[in-house]
């Protein structure tokens, strides 16, 4: 009998527990069942946050989900509501581990569970206040801490001295390099939709309009670059936020308004990264970095702060600049309009797929020792 002419009882089962589905958190959960596509376990995915949701359920590729219905300051403080529930679902099935999004569900899993809790971490500083570090070390023992980013990674180790290097790894976010090439528009039609001449050469950027992003640096590099840049360059900035007002007095100031476009918030905005030649990313210590991927997929070269973990997406694929300088950022710009196009769909293949991941993930020595045949 073949695992999935199993009974459902006898199967094998792995409970995935995130925060909510919001912003990025829906393709997460995504990302982490695909892990066992192919082998004889089943996902069941449980939100803590967020209402019933057909698309949630069928964007979670898993073979269950569950929404618990909380609000946010509903899991304040002890959450013991929440952890009944899980305990109850949890008695119901052959459970085998849980992976759990943020420090809150790794939280509830850790208290609630018996099971190994695989802890995602998508951010920096998570583990700065002593009692998060101080509970997360009484559980030790049956923890495994993944980064999306080795710069992630990196800084967990750092707050948490004494672990086991094994205890705290690495796994990139990536994507399903199909179906986001299969949403993306071609670059006329991705053109049209935004408003950009077909003509022109033009710079993309994707993010909210706040100071972590840094367009204020993205602007003054391109404003410095745009004499040795091809004649009518664009700027495009796809995104909105408090920073807007300020950053359209800034072009003002440098004489480059009408060289940059301010696209506001797209729907989907990545089916229209064909629109630009390079895609340039000013961020502060940006922990990852999807948006680089989603212009990999697009077959756009990148440019990128030197910081964070999206340094470890452009290293060897586009240029590279120190936070906040301008010039440098300039000096790249420029550069990218010579330079060869790399082959960014072979190395976003061999690092930033599901399928690099699955095999990254069976790689893991901890789960080895835990008996997880991911």
């Amino acid at each position: 009998m073949t695992p999935s002419e199993a009974p459902a009882a006898a199967q094998p089962w792995v409970l995935q527990f995130c925060h909510g589905y919001d912003g990025p958190f829906l393709d997460c959960a995504r990302q982490y069942a695909a892990l066992f596509q192919g082998t004889s376990y089943k996902v069941c995915t449980v939100y803590l946050t967020g209402e019933p949701s057909a698309a949630v359920e069928r964007g979670s590729a898993s073979d269950e989900v569950i929404f618990l219905g909380y609000d946010s300051k509903a899991v304040r403080g002890l959450k013991l509501g929440a952890m009944r529930r899980l305990r109850e679902i949890v008695a119901g099935r052959d459970f085998r581990l849980c992976i759990a999004h943020r420090f809150k569900p790794i939280y509830i899993a850790l208290l609630a569970t018996r099971l190994p809790v695989i802890g995602v971490h998508h951010a920096f500083g998570v583990y700065s206040r002593p009692m998060r570090r101080w509970f997360i070390n009484r559980f030790r023992s049956r923890l495994l801490l993944l980064g999306v980013s080795n710069a992630v990674r990196d800084e967990m180790r750092a707050q948490l001295p004494g672990w086991e290097a094994q205890r705290i790894e690495t796994l990139y976010n990536r994507i399903d390099i199909a179906a986001v090439q299969a949403e993306q528009v071609s670059r006329a039609v991705a053109r049209e939709a935004l408003g950009l001449p077909q003509d022109a050469w033009v710079v993309g950027n994707v993010g909210r309009l706040h100071p972590d992003k840094d367009q204020a640096t993205l602007i003054r590099g391109f404003a410095q670059a745009l004499p040795q840049l091809p004649a009518g360059s664009l700027l495009a900035i796809m995104g909105s936020g408090r920073l807007e007002q300020s950053l359209r007095q800034l072009a003002n100031e440098l004489e480059v308004a009408d060289r940059v476009r301010f696209l506001g918030q797209v729907p989907q905005g990545r089916r229209y990264f064909k629109a630009f030649d390079v895609f340039a990313l000013s961020s502060d210590h940006e922990p990852f970095g999807m948006v680089l991927l989603e212009a990999l997929a697009a077959g756009v070269p990148l440019i990128g702060t030197d910081c964070g973990g999206g340094r470890e997406v452009v290293e060897g694929l586009g240029g590279l600049f120190p936070l906040g300088d301008a010039p440098a950022l300039a000096r790249e710009l420029v550069a990218r309009v010579r330079a060869d196009r790399p082959e960014l769909e072979r190395r976003l293949r061999e690092r930033f797929s599901d399928e690099a991941a699955r095999a990254a993930f069976r790689a893991l020595p901890l789960l080895r020792t835990w008996q997880v045949n991911g």
